[in-house]
């Protein structure tokens, strides 16, 4: 089994997938890949809080989103800045009420909320988290 502590061993987005056991994983993955036309960086983080290999997509030098895999689920990072915010507050009344409670329960520091996400199924949470990364790319 993959260890996603293991610094030395590089995994791929496909030993990832594996790893997360959950098809959602890759389809989140290769919708972003397409619509922002864009390929994954894996990374090793060094942070105490999320040590591990995460995913990382990136277009024109900013983050869009970074991705944390876990079994059976997935968590997406998204930061919302000063750019973003308005935008963002305009559509979240129409967003899962889940995101919302995220949202909100998010402290903002330096004009940024870094909104962490859990996905497991290909639903209006993963729909809404795909408009707030369009919003990011579009800031």
């Amino acid at each position: 089994m993959l260890d996603l502590k293991d610094r030395n061993r590089c995994p791929t987005l496909e030993e990832i997938g594996q790893y997360v056991e959950n098809p959602v994983f890759i389809k989140f993955c290769s919708e972003i890949k397409i619509v922002f036309q864009c390929q994954e960086i894996i990374e090793f983080s060094s942070c105490s809080w999320e040590r591990g290999w995460n995913v990382k997509f990136k277009k024109s030098g900013k983050t869009l989103c970074t991705i944390y895999p876990r079994i059976q689920y997935f968590t997406v990072m998204v930061v919302v800045g000063k750019r973003e915010k308005e935008y963002v507050e305009f559509i979240l009344p129409e967003c899962a009420s889940e995101l919302q409670r995220t949202y909100y329960q998010t402290k903002e520091g330096n004009e940024q909320r870094w909104l962490m996400v859990d996905l497991e199924d290909e639903d209006s949470l993963y729909h809404d988290v795909f408009r707030f990364i369009h919003i990011r790319r579009n800031s």
